[in-house]
């Protein structure tokens, strides 16, 4: 459960949930009503809970058997679930536009609004360019009077991507980050942070796939320091973080080095 800070005002706390699971291979409908399960049994003052990467197929390149609409019921049940539970979920899935497919992050808010941010960094070593059509823009999502950025799996590699020249507090990571790399995963996952001076996410998800390849886990979350201040080790659990929004705003204060960094625009 989440540490107590008496003393913060609570609009200073973001207290998250990072679900931490093997997603069924390609199984919509079962990963759905594992997920509902989950968001029901959260502390009923969880104000975000974070799943992994395509959490409801698995890092499939069966886009067009399994993608869904803006329109289609992953949609319609996560929408419903944060406003049932007064949560915002987040995480990745597969989605159709036209003949296009995405890898699909979407940020439901309990109030009914949704934010989106489509995976721009494509894994060309597993074929996903040739099943998805990457994103082009960054997307800062708002809540609670915290800036987040979203970014999915293999855009954690690129540090221009990520860097922190929009303010934000947190960069939300969302991921099939295979075992194999476990501790590229840990070391990028702490760059960001220490980069950036800012909370680092990453929730991504354990067991195996339907192409064999094995997940150990490894969620965690990381302080502008570059310190663990949570880690769901290697088996299926919910991850309880609460991060404090006045530490991180006195550290920066402190050492200042955002404002030195090297000015640029992505084109």
């Amino acid at each position: 459960m989440y540490m107590e800070h008496p003393t913060k005002n609570d609009q200073l706390l973001l207290k998250t949930a990072i679900l931490q699971f093997a997603p069924v291979w390609e199984d919509t409908s079962h990963n759905l009503v594992r997920i509902e399960k989950w968001l029901g049994q959260l502390p009923t003052d969880t104000h975000l809970a974070i799943l992994p990467e395509m959490a409801t197929t698995g890092f499939s390149m069966r886009a067009a058997v399994l993608a869904e609409t803006m329109e289609g019921d992953t949609m319609r049940l996560f929408q419903q679930w944060a406003n049932q539970y007064n949560v915002a979920i987040c995480g990745s899935f597969i989605v159709q536009e036209m003949a296009a497919f995405y890898n699909r992050f979407v940020f439901f808010h309990p109030n009914g609004q949704v934010d989106v941010y489509d995976k721009k960094h494509l894994f060309t070593m597993g074929d996903e360019h040739r099943s998805y059509t990457a994103g082009t823009k960054r997307k800062l999502v708002e809540y609670r009077g915290w800036k987040l950025l979203p970014i999915i799996c293999y855009d954690l590699r690129f540090p221009v991507w990520c860097r922190n020249n929009l303010n934000y507090d947190v960069l939300l990571c969302v991921a099939n980050w295979p075992a194999v790399r476990s501790s590229v995963w840990n070391t990028l996952l702490a760059a960001r942070s220490i980069e950036n001076q800012c909370y680092t996410l990453g929730c991504n998800r354990t067991g195996e796939d339907g192409n064999g390849i094995s997940y150990n886990g490894g969620s965690k979350a990381i302080d502008a320091k570059g310190r663990i201040v949570a880690d769901a080790g290697n088996t299926e659990q919910t991850l309880f973080v609460s991060l404090d929004k006045s530490e991180q705003n006195a550290f920066r204060a402190a050492f200042p080095v955002l404002k030195d960094g090297d000015g640029f625009t992505l084109l």
